[in-house]
């Protein structure tokens, strides 16, 4: 028995050495694509600017935890690749109609990159109930004249709520003095961000002891502003036919109820996917109105008028 067992445990030794062998034989490895070139990748460390800016005010980073509040932001979006590259595309994609807005409404261009960050561009939903790229509570959404119901959902028109979002952070600016308590109202409130800078007796966001998401926010809108102003500085190389193409369209205007929006899509030459690609603030497949409000519908530019 003995020298069984001293068989068997000798066998699985000789197994074993020969399965690590084996595994150091096996070339390394990668998912990253190097078009036949041996892999490079590597994880760096990234450097922190010394200083930042955000809608024209400038912000030194010389305390630890400034910078590394912005480490930690630089961090988080460069290494996640994925959600970083399809910002980008997004971007290429909505970018010129909202910086087109935040121009004709004076808000710095910056204010787009709080967008990006809200819904990285895509038409969500939260928890908390707020729709769309600018992530709008039904509340803020109906007092700044925004119409929400069961039929139509303006938060999820981009023209609309980033025109009501220009709104609110104008007013924002006028009652807390500069574009970056502005936005980082946008995440606490106004109230919120006034109540706070009163009990801490400071003006600037930057002096400011606050909850993690707030604390993070500006952060985060620099963070992103940073990498897709240099994208190669922090490893993204994004060829022009790779990004998504711009949303050119021209609009059809309609102040009568429409029964049947498959059927009304097919008369002015589009499919009803394209019809909610366009229009996703159409909630259903036919629009009440009966207040005879006049409503802008988006189309591809490409169709007849």
């Amino acid at each position: 028995m003995k020298q069984i067992r001293f068989l068997i445990l000798f066998s699985c030794s000789i197994l074993l050495t020969s399965l690590v062998l084996i595994s150091f034989e096996q070339p390394n490895q990668t998912s990253i694509i190097t078009y036949g070139e041996p892999s490079s990748y590597k994880v760096h460390a990234l450097h922190v600017p010394s200083q930042v800016n955000f809608a024209g005010e400038l912000m030194q980073l010389d305390e630890d935890d400034l910078m590394e509040r912005m480490d930690k932001e630089l961090l988080v979006n460069t290494y996640w690749q994925s959600n970083t590259l399809l910002m980008m595309k997004r971007a290429n994609k909505f970018f010129p109609q909202i910086e087109r807005i935040l121009k004709e409404e004076e808000v710095p261009d910056d204010f787009k990159y709080l967008a990006l960050i809200e819904s990285g561009l895509e038409n969500l939903r939260s928890p908390a109930g707020a729709k769309g790229f600018w992530q709008i509570l039904r509340t803020t959404g109906r007092e700044y004249g925004l119409e929400v119901n069961s039929n139509v959902d303006e938060r999820y028109n981009i023209e609309l709520s980033t025109r009501m979002a220009c709104a609110y952070l104008k007013k924002a600016k006028e009652r807390l003095g500069s574009w970056t308590l502005a936005a980082a109202s946008y995440n606490r409130g106004i109230a919120g961000i006034n109540r706070i800078l009163k009990k801490q007796q400071t003006n600037n966001y930057y002096d400011l002891l606050l909850g993690t998401e707030t604390k993070r926010y500006i952060f985060r809108i620099l963070a992103v502003k940073e990498i897709m102003q240099a994208p190669e500085r922090y490893g993204f190389f994004v060829e022009d036919a790779q990004l998504y193409s711009p949303l050119e369209y021209r609009t059809v205007a309609v102040d009568t109820a429409i029964t049947n929006i498959v059927r009304f899509s097919k008369q002015i030459g589009v499919n009803y996917k394209t019809m909610k690609i366009y229009n996703p603030w159409l909630l259903q497949t036919h629009l009440n109105n009966k207040s005879r409000k006049l409503y802008h519908i988006a189309l591809p530019t490409e169709t007849a008028p």
